[in-house]
């Protein structure tokens, strides 16, 4: 995969049933940025993708979907742009990545503020797994 490559593609997105469980089982570590947790742990490599992640918005609250969508495109965006220093860090390693978002504000915030978040917390998990 090009590293290079400034997209979000299907296959960086987290959809396996059992990784999932397995991620909110209790044997992930967590990080808080707040409006923002991080959920991850390390997992088998996939075929070309060494990172995937999973985007969760609470429906209990954000009521309308607009909103809870408009959250999930944040934060998406903000970890498309700044991803490439984590998924180095993974290739060179040669091992794999299961990330969950988690939402926890009941407030809209500003995609400015909510990229910071996400860097903070990426930053956070590329120290932790070095």
């Amino acid at each position: 995969m090009d590293i290079n490559k400034n997209t979000l593609c299907k296959a960086e997105r987290l959809n396996s049933k059992n990784t999932i469980e397995e991620l909110f089982s209790g044997g992930a570590k967590s990080f808080l940025a707040y409006p923002i947790r991080a959920v991850f742990m390390p997992v088998e490599r996939k075929e070309e993708v060494s990172v995937s992640i999973l985007v969760s918005v609470s429906k209990k609250r954000f009521k309308r979907a607009v909103k809870r969508n408009r959250v999930k495109r944040q934060i998406r965006e903000a970890y498309r742009i700044n991803k490439h220093a984590l998924l180095q860090l993974m290739e060179a390693k040669e091992c794999g990545l299961a990330i969950a978002f988690i939402y926890l504000d009941r407030e809209l915030r500003d995609s400015t503020e909510i990229e910071c978040k996400v860097k903070e917390l990426l930053d956070r998990i590329i120290e932790k797994t070095v």
